[in-house]
């Protein structure tokens, strides 16, 4: 176990990359009308400035967790921090949509690397009970780059333009990537053995899912079930490879034999594909209907990661001591309620009330996040950190993933090849308000996972995991 200030380091390091990547998304959310009007994009090419990211951070998620495992996860780290640099080089750039767009797959790629070995690295560097507390600390500096994010970026974005977001970002992981050098020195590679590494698995994995994703851009067209279908077929493959590979991309055997991460998983699956859209769609909304500014729409969205930041630490100390899933439960319940009180929005909705729900959101989230992130590197053993860390992490983007294709979908729909500025009001607030109702229906099997995936302390006896 490292010295205890070289342990605060390594905590400071992955909070700073936490608080970096969470800052930019949020930010660049409030930015988006501005986007859209200054590179003439057409809603599906607007939401691509957000699934592209979340695309490139799933494509590595779990590869990262592996490589992680069996080799370094600082040296990984620092290779993260080197990708987001450069790719938010190349957004400050971009002349025009589509070289956004590719830079912000690259900054994805980027993130999955810091995120994945940052959240093993920090369960590998304190003892058990303080986890949770670390933990908590960890996500509750990704919801302050939330929170910051939105007022921020409306600020930003009004007197320095949206490219200034992108310079902000390449700054911040300059100086985060000269503070790893310093604090963040490589350990060498695991003890866990290498093996020939499941490159068949890898390919499967990464050409299912980018299938899946641009394939449902397409639908309704005959072009994107065919997709679709292609992809589900690529999906099923990787898991049967899977099962029979003896160095396995994903290890099948945590979610066959292992209730208590399968339930957290699913969980966290089912929260972030429930709740990812709220950002998105009143990002839009507040602009668009209510007629705010990039800035005051930024102000009110600043609620709910406020409160996600303010509770997260105290939850995840709490968790230590108390059974993670009767914070988490409860939480996926706040935040299905909200989800709900969002799908009745209207024109004139009172910006009081929907702040309110906002802030309800938040505090559920909170109540979630961490004590099911503490539950999932809780029922693994230290061999397994890394790829624990990456199904989780991958739990979100999957979820967000999916949160996005049904955006894009209801657009594609509704929208055809239009702007979101061009689409009329009755049309956009029918859009939002379907979609809500439809992430609230997702949002209640959440509960029922939460609830009973088992509990932390009877996981430990059976498996002798810390």
């Amino acid at each position: 176990m490292m010295v205890k200030r070289e342990a605060l380091s390594v905590l400071l390091v992955v909070s700073v990359t936490s608080f970096m990547g969470t800052f930019l998304i949020s930010a660049v959310n409030i930015a988006l009308p501005t986007i859209e009007r200054d590179l003439s994009l057409t809603a599906i090419e607007l939401s691509w400035i957000i699934t592209s990211f979340i695309l490139g951070t799933a494509l590595f998620m779990l590869p990262t967790g592996t490589w992680g495992d069996r080799n370094d996860n600082r040296r990984l780290f620092k290779w993260g921090l080197i990708l987001f640099t450069l790719s938010s080089v190349l957004c400050y750039l971009a002349p025009d949509g589509y070289w956004l767009i590719a830079g912000r797959f690259i900054q994805g790629a980027g993130a999955a690397f810091t995120g994945t070995t940052g959240q093993a690295i920090l369960v590998a560097s304190f003892p058990a009970e303080k986890r949770g507390q670390v933990l908590g600390i960890a996500v509750s500096s990704v919801y302050a780059g939330l929170a910051l994010g939105p007022l921020a970026g409306g600020i930003l974005t009004i007197q320095s333009g949206w490219r200034s977001l992108f310079l902000i970002a390449a700054i911040f992981g300059l100086i985060t990537f000269l503070i790893s050098i310093r604090f963040l020195k490589s350990r060498g590679k695991s003890s866990r053995p290498a093996g020939n590494g499941d490159h068949l698995g890898t390919i499967l994995f990464m050409a299912g899912l980018t299938t899946l994703v641009f394939g449902s851009s397409l639908i309704p067209g005959s072009e994107g079930w065919i997709l679709m279908g292609v992809a589900f077929l690529l999906l099923l493959l990787f898991l049967r490879v899977e099962s029979n590979t003896s160095h396995p991309l994903l290890d099948i055997r945590l979610f066959t034999r292992n209730r208590l991460f399968t339930y957290s998983s699913l969980s966290a699956l089912i929260n972030y594909t429930a709740t990812f859209a709220i950002i998105f769609f009143l990002s839009l909304y507040l602009q668009k209907i209510q007629g705010l500014s990039p800035r005051d729409a930024g102000a009110v969205i600043v609620a709910q990661p406020l409160m996600m930041a303010l509770f997260s630490p105290v939850v995840g100390r709490l968790s230590d001591r108390i059974q993670p899933r009767y914070f988490a439960t409860v939480g996926m319940a706040i935040c299905s309620s909200g989800l709900a009180m969002l799908a009745f929005l209207t024109p004139s909705t009172s910006i009081g009330w929907i702040i309110a729900i906002l802030v309800w959101v938040g505090i559920g989230f909170a109540l979630f996040s961490s004590p099911n992130m503490n539950t999932i590197m809780s029922s693994v053993k230290p061999p397994q950190y890394g790829q624990a860390s990456g199904i989780a992490a991958s739990m979100r983007v999957f979820g967000q993933i999916i949160s996005m294709s049904i955006i894009t979908f209801l657009f594609t729909m509704n929208f055809e090849n239009s702007s979101i500025e061009a689409v009329p009001d009755p049309v956009f607030m029918n859009v939002m308000q379907w979609g809500f109702l439809l992430f609230t229906l997702i949002g209640i099997p959440g509960i029922y996972f939460s609830f009973n995936r088992g509990n932390r302390m009877e996981r430990k006896k059976h498996t002798g995991s810390p």
